[in-house]
């Protein structure tokens, strides 16, 4: 809808909006009779629609802690998002797809493994099947990052692990260690040790010092 234009809308109790403020200028610039699209429907189905929700929910933190230049870069996702669930062609639908799809995919790829590193059998083709593409695109995706899927995903388990065992002293090695998704304990310590210089029991141990 433009804001331009005066008018209500009524939605049922049980609704969930989603608005996006964007500039009329900006988004005609990339979607051929921008005026035809005002006050229709976009499918349900429409895959940009979907990778535009899911980029907005895995953004929600970054406005308050981005640089200008990312926050910029963002900005620029969203328009080419925007712009295909509306319809974009040509030059401005290949531009889009070229630098924000795989952007938006791969946000979304790296949301879905934060959201479920206590499985210990996360897989590529768990996400690949989340994000409707093969296994192996999944793997291409983090490859221009210089990071494999995997060494993302056990990256985050230690992450994770080490923000555990520093905030909750209550809970065990053991615990922390299959909560994040390690099967495996020594697995678990030796990977810790490697990343950490220390293993989860001495860094606990150095913190208790560290705090008397």
């Amino acid at each position: 809808m433009s804001n331009a234009d005066v008018g209500t809308f009524d939605f049922p109790s049980a609704s969930r909006v989603l608005a996006l403020s964007l500039s009329r200028g900006r988004l005609a610039a990339l979607v051929r009779n921008l005026e035809d699209t005002l006050v229709r429907a976009v499918p349900n189905d429409n895959q940009a629609v979907a990778l535009l929700k899911g980029y907005i929910g895995a953004l929600d933190d970054l406005a308050a802690s981005a640089a200008p230049e990312l926050a910029e870069m963002v900005v620029a996702h969203l328009y080419d998002l925007a712009a295909l669930a509306l319809g974009a062609v040509g030059d401005a639908a290949a531009m889009a797809r070229g630098r924000s799809v795989r952007a938006a995919r791969l946000v979304a790829a790296k949301a879905f493994v934060r959201r479920h590193l206590h499985h210990s059998d996360l897989r590529a083709d768990s996400v690949a099947a989340h994000l409707g593409v093969t296994p192996r695109y999944v793997h291409m995706l983090f490859e221009p990052d210089g990071r494999s899927f995997l060494e993302y995903v056990l990256a985050e388990r230690l992450a994770r692990a080490y923000r555990v065992l520093m905030g909750d002293a209550t809970r065990s090695v053991s615990a922390v260690a299959f909560a994040t998704g390690f099967g495996d304990l020594s697995h678990f310590n030796r990977t810790f040790r490697r990343q950490f210089g220390c293993t989860p029991t001495e860094l606990r141990a150095d913190a208790r010092r560290d705090s008397l």
